[in-house]
């Protein structure tokens, strides 16, 4: 007798002990659980094909305003960084090479994007950038006249 057909044969067999069954109830009660627990032996097989090949997510649905959606498994969230380092064990890179991601797409919620801006300009830190940038072109400057 297979595995499955014996599991579902001590399923059947501890729901009839609960309740009372017909030889025909047993019999359907068997056929059903015969069949669930083949398709779901199964299913690990299909999901790591669908695991390697197609993406579970299209691009374009992929990349929403307030989500991004992993091709992988479709899980929503705001950034897909961690994400992929914690449940794939990939790196962003890697991830662009397999579903043929631009670099020019971020791997983040445009809505999240856009308040990150926004706060780092509230901050002032473009203006710091600027005055950095100027400062360091000045030190090069002088660095370049003592030589």
């Amino acid at each position: 007798m297979s595995e499955l057909l014996q599991m579902a044969k001590d399923l059947v067999e501890a729901q009839a002990t609960s309740r009372s069954m017909s030889t025909e109830e047993m019999v359907s009660s068997l056929s059903e659980l015969y069949k669930a627990l083949q398709k779901l032996s199964q299913a690990p097989e299909a999901a790591g094909e669908q695991q390697e090949g197609a993406p579970v997510v299209s691009r374009k649905k992929a990349f929403g305003r307030d989500k991004v959606y992993c091709m992988i498994c479709g899980e929503g969230m705001k950034t897909l960084a961690r994400h992929l380092r914690t449940k794939h064990d990939m790196t962003p890179a890697d991830y662009r090479r397999q579903f043929d991601i631009p670099r020019s797409q971020p791997l983040a919620a445009k809505s999240y994007s856009e308040t990150r801006r926004q706060m780092a300009l509230d901050a002032g830190l473009a203006d710091n950038l600027a005055k950095a940038r100027a400062a360091r072109k000045k030190g090069g400057r002088k660095k370049a006249a003592k030589k």
